[in-house]
């Protein structure tokens, strides 16, 4: 195996400090932006592209996390780091896209009706909820696997790989089901 990026008898409290304030600061701005629609607006900013780009970035996310997932059932190590810091890369260009986009739109409108309604918001709010508690369950499922401590790794990953999965495929769902809408 290769040598951690970190060393774990090492104290990296303040690494853990700076995940937790990033878990909670990341969720808070995105909150922001939709409390404040069109606040940080720019003038002549063109995104109407990005939905389908951050669409594009779930599906890949979700493939690069099924992937993983298999490379490390199979024991391939290599590949299964190579996966996760691809979806983890994913994510966080992902995450710029999303606020890039949000910060100059509105938030559109689903626009249909009876029971694909209650389909669509039901998705929309699990996926909003659990994107809010995958970005630490990543941060720090990262952290126990820089610093090779698996043990813990493993314990959070077990809970991290679904939960970003669902949340990486109802992106693309929840994009799919309101494309029609946006204007």
């Amino acid at each position: 195996m290769t040598s951690p990026v970190l060393e774990p008898e090492v104290n990296y409290t303040r690494y853990k400090v700076i995940m937790g304030v990033l878990a909670a600061v990341v969720p808070l701005l995105v909150g922001i932006l939709y409390s404040f629609p069109g606040a940080f607006q720019i003038e002549g900013v063109e995104v109407k592209f990005l939905p389908k780009v951050i669409a594009v970035l779930n599906s890949l996310t979700a493939v690069a996390l099924v992937l993983g997932y298999y490379f490390i059932r199979q024991k391939q190590v290599n590949l299964h780091r190579a996966m996760m810091g691809i979806a983890f890369g994913l994510g966080a260009v992902f995450l710029l896209a999303y606020v890039a986009y949000h910060s100059q739109v509105p938030s559109t409108k689903f626009g249909g009706e009876g029971a694909i309604r209650g389909v669509y918001y039901f998705l929309l709010l699990t996926h909003i909820l659990l994107a809010i508690v995958t970005v630490g369950l990543v941060l720090f499922t990262l952290y126990f696997a820089l610093t090779r401590q698996f043990a813990q790794h493993r314990r959070i990953a077990r809970w991290t790989f679904p939960i970003w999965l669902y949340v990486s495929v109802t992106g693309v769902i929840v994009y799919f089901m309101i494309s029609p809408y946006y204007t």
